[in-house]
């Protein structure tokens, strides 16, 4: 069974002063646990003005480098095309770059690729350590609505850790450039058909940590998205 690991990343490195700009497992490290675990992984550096290239090329086993920032839609959007173009393969795995997914929970998505599933999103919900309390409610508002649409019970609809498997990739067709990719490949899959699971992950957050999300931009984008759904145009 083949498994590709795909990491939308922008900033992940360093500052001029060569400290972390986050408090987070470094990328490196996060690749090099992948490694051992025999999977390959392919990281889209979405035009990161830091040295975030320098330390994925040589530790993925595919780096697309993107000249200006796209956003994590169409980040994704470009590593999934050019796998199905490129390469046999089983299942992805999506994972962040910014220390939030845990390489441990890599093997609850194994198992459940050993299973046969489709699709498999983690689930922090159950025990949200330390994810900021409007983070914790508006998880769960678009959750309960997300499912709603979805006609399935997803307790972490924004959860961007996920096994998907290669025939979901095919039927849909991923329209949306920004954070409410995360939304619209779980509607679209579930209008193909498609089952959608969950498994228990770390919530993984740090003091001071900075979010990529921009709360009003992102909730705008996403009202936009539910629109355009429902008028067809997606």
């Amino acid at each position: 069974m083949k498994i590709w690991v795909v990491i939308p990343a922008y900033n992940e490195g360093y500052d001029m002063k060569g400290q972390r700009v986050t408090p987070i497992m470094p990328l490196s490290q996060l690749l090099g646990n992948i490694k051992k675990k025999e999977l390959s992984a392919i990281v889209i550096d979405d035009g990161s003005k830091d040295n975030t290239f320098d330390i994925v090329n040589g530790e993925a086993d595919i780096v697309i480098r993107n000249k200006d920032n796209l956003g994590k839609g169409r980040a994704l959007k470009k590593a999934i095309d050019y796998l199905l173009v490129n390469e046999k393969f089983d299942y992805i795995i999506t994972m962040d770059a910014d220390g939030q997914h845990c390489s441990s929970d890599l093997d609850g998505f194994l198992s459940k690729a050993k299973e046969g599933l489709s699709f498999v999103v983690g689930d922090r919900m159950g025990n949200p350590c330390d994810m900021p309390k409007l983070r914790v409610f508006t998880n769960q508002v678009m959750s309960w609505f997300i499912s709603k649409i979805a006609q399935q019970k997803i307790p972490d609809t924004q959860c961007g850790f996920r096994l998907i498997k290669r025939d979901v990739l095919e039927e849909i067709r991923i329209k949306t450039d920004k954070f409410e990719i995360e939304s619209e490949i779980l509607i679209k899959a579930a209008r193909c058909g498609f089952i959608i699971d969950s498994i228990p992950i770390k919530s993984i957050y740090f003091k001071n940590q900075r979010s990529k999300i921009s709360p009003l931009l992102d909730t705008i984008r996403f009202v936009k998205f539910i629109l355009a759904l429902y008028k067809g145009n997606e």
